[in-house]
């Protein structure tokens, strides 16, 4: 099945390179695109992996096609990441799974008789 794109969509899509230009990335099989470094940030960028890095999942929106097939992207005033967007409020504590663990034969016990009935 092939993807169609429109205008203003935001789409997920991995990034595949980074240029001093701009972020390439793979919307899907055969789509992919560019976002140009005027469409990441309203600041000035001197680094464009502190926005992005090869193999990361990111937001984009969609913002038209070039001639030749690409598509022009952007990150601007998008939450684009996918990893790390929030600052967690969930603390790890220090026994980590083990209450988990202790109650798991439990419930899946519990679970299976409830199927077989």
């Amino acid at each position: 099945m092939i993807k169609s794109y429109k205008e203003n969509d935001i789409v997920l899509g991995v990034v595949t390179g980074i240029e001093d230009y701009g972020i390439f990335v793979k919307l899907d099989k055969i789509n992919s695109g560019l976002i140009h470094i005027s469409e990441i940030d309203d600041k000035y960028i001197d680094d464009l992996h502190k926005y992005a890095q090869v193999d990361e999942l990111i937001r984009v929106r969609v913002l038209g096609k070039t001639e030749e097939g690409m598509f022009r992207l952007s990150i601007k005033k998008l939450d684009y990441r996918i990893t790390n967007r929030h600052d967690s409020k969930i603390k790890e504590t220090p026994n980590g799974f083990r209450n988990l663990a202790l109650h798991l034969d439990y419930w899946i016990s519990k679970e299976l008789n409830t199927t077989k009935k």
